[in-house]
């Protein structure tokens, strides 16, 4: 069995305020092959990638966060579902990232990226540095169900998909059909 691990800082969100805590990637290599491999992203080297598999163009950085060239800056900002939306449409608006009609991803769509060999957080750090191991926002509701104040949301630590209330405070990463 081969482990990777890698330091990375990462960010506790507790009731809306972000500390700092090192922590490990812990990534099991050994018993299975990665299941979003690096290779598997085209570097758009715009702060986005494209799955090669899916067609999706990613935002490499949460909401929040700032891609300096090489990895994501910064803190994830914390939103409700509807301010979620409402970030998507602003970046639409501004043209800031050179198309407009970036989108809060669908829960398949996001969980394409999630790298089950990994935890702390299960995602692929080359890819998406600076990744928190928190909830993200999908734009995915529960069907046939009466709460249509939830929506659901997946963690990229230990949570997996979890059914939230949209006024919770989130994560985001938005997402856009590729070229």
């Amino acid at each position: 069995m081969t482990t990777a691990r890698s330091k990375r800082l990462v960010w506790l969100l507790a009731t809306g305020i972000s500390l700092p805590l090192w922590a490990e990637q812990v990534c099991d290599t050994g018993v299975y092959p990665l299941s979003a491999p690096t290779e598997r992203f085209k570097d758009n080297g715009d702060g986005t990638v494209t799955d090669r598999q899916s067609n999706l163009m990613w935002m490499r950085c949460a909401a929040g966060q700032s891609w300096s060239g090489e990895t994501c800056t910064g803190s994830p900002d914390l939103h409700s579902w509807q301010s979620a939306r409402q970030v998507a449409e602003a970046v639409n608006a501004s043209g800031s990232h050179f198309f407009k009609d970036w989108r809060l991803p669908k829960l398949p769509e996001l969980a394409s990226i999630i790298e089950r060999q990994c935890s702390d957080p299960r995602v692929n750090l080359e890819v998406f540095p600076g990744t928190p191991a928190g909830i993200f926002w999908t734009a995915t509701a529960r069907p046939n169900t009466d709460e249509k104040d939830k929506i659901y949301g997946l963690s990229f630590g230990i949570g997996g998909v979890t059914h939230i209330p949209k006024g919770e405070q989130h994560m985001l990463r938005l997402v856009r059909t590729g070229p």
